[in-house]
């Protein structure tokens, strides 16, 4: 068994025996590495605007967002907190108001006793990872934000030891697959902020405009949940649908209006612009992610099933798709099936012809 074997299959066993051990973990390290992309895509953007040093940029942007957090809540933390503290407190009141309702309607009523929601929340182990118990939502930010932070400042360390792990002859595919895996990530993330904004800016005006109460706190919720397509803006205009039926069937349709509306907007031309620049994911495979992964990990993984599948798309289509079972067509295309090697490895997007068979 050659080097080359034995190397891929000890780095295959490693992400196995993790897995199975403390996946988990490796979520929030992803998590970790999906921050340490969006700061250091900040610094990029600094760096080639004002024409400094990377270091520096990376240094502007770190600071700024330090500055903008700690100026949100000291200007409109306490409002935020405040509307916060409402909502929770007003969703018991309109949960029994909807929950009168449906009693009142036998049909209904009988709809309801068929949904148990506990069928759909994860129990046990599933429910709660080991690591989110030891350390708690706190140390999981501690951790990503600590992790984000190094990858940032000196991404080059770690994929020069992860590709180590490797034959010589297979480190140069591999930098390769990383490049294209943060690529991926990149433009994934650029998308995702600028619906996030988008949403939110769009929800708030519109709950304002119909005079909901709380429209801060909603259009804030219906922003952070954009970070998880197809589901995340379901549960974000839940609470803004339960608070609109306390004030009458008509209220709530309208709010439940405004949230197609505005997801309709995101949807078709929001996302397909950004897109053009950036990985498009099928929303069959999306929803399967989200699903699989909301299962086995939770929220985290719920959270992060959508960057996952955007990088694993993005690496499968040009490693494992166009530089290598599309070399099976080109070399029966010519030839007779005998196609000279050099000229299979130009037949790919990139010439990687180190992880071929």
């Amino acid at each position: 068994m050659s080097r080359r074997t034995v190397s891929v299959l000890v780095v295959c066993a490693a992400i196995l025996v993790v897995l199975w051990l403390a996946a988990d973990v490796l979520l929030v390290v992803f998590a970790g590495i999906l921050f340490a992309v969006f700061v250091r895509g900040g610094g990029d953007v600094i760096a080639a605007r004002a024409h400094v040093a990377r270091g520096i940029g990376l240094a502007i942007f770190g600071i700024s967002f330090v500055a903008a957090a700690a100026a949100f809540l000291a200007f409109a933390g306490a409002a935020f907190a405040d509307q916060l503290q409402k909502l929770l407190d007003s969703l018991p009141q309109a949960i029994q108001a909807v929950r009168s309702y449906v009693e009142a309607h036998g049909w209904m009523r009988r709809a309801l006793d068929m949904f148990d929601p506990g069928d759909f929340m994860p129990s046990g182990r599933l429910a709660t990872s080991a690591f989110s118990t030891t350390f708690g939502l706190i140390g999981n930010v501690v951790v990503i934000a600590f992790v984000g932070l190094y990858g940032a400042i000196s991404p080059g360390i770690y994929a020069r030891g992860l590709t180590a792990l490797l034959a010589p002859s297979l480190r140069p595919a591999a930098t390769d697959m990383l490049g294209e895996a943060a690529s991926a990530l990149r433009g994934w993330l650029m998308a995702q902020l600028v619906s996030m904004t988008a949403v939110g800016v769009l929800t708030g005006l519109g709950l304002w405009a119909l005079g909901v109460p709380l429209a801060l706190i909603l259009a804030v919720l219906a922003a952070l949940l954009t970070f998880i397509p197809n589901i995340g803006p379901i549960l974000a205009a839940t609470p803004a649908v339960l608070l609109g039926l306390s004030d009458g069937l008509s209220t709530a349709l309208w709010i439940a209006g405004l949230y197609v509306a505005v997801q309709t907007i995101e949807s078709y031309v929001i996302t397909p612009g950004m897109q053009k620049e950036t990985v498009s994911l099928p929303p069959a495979l999306t929803i399967s992610m989200q699903l699989l992964f909301g299962v086995l990990f939770g929220i985290l993984g719920l959270a992060l099933a959508t960057p996952l599948a955007a990088v694993l798309l993005r690496v499968l289509r040009k490693f494992y798709v166009a530089g290598y079972l599309d070399r099976e067509a080109a070399a029966g295309s010519t030839d007779g099936g005998h196609q000279p090697p050099e000229r299979l490895a130009g037949s790919a997007d990139r010439p990687s012809a180190t992880w071929g068979a």
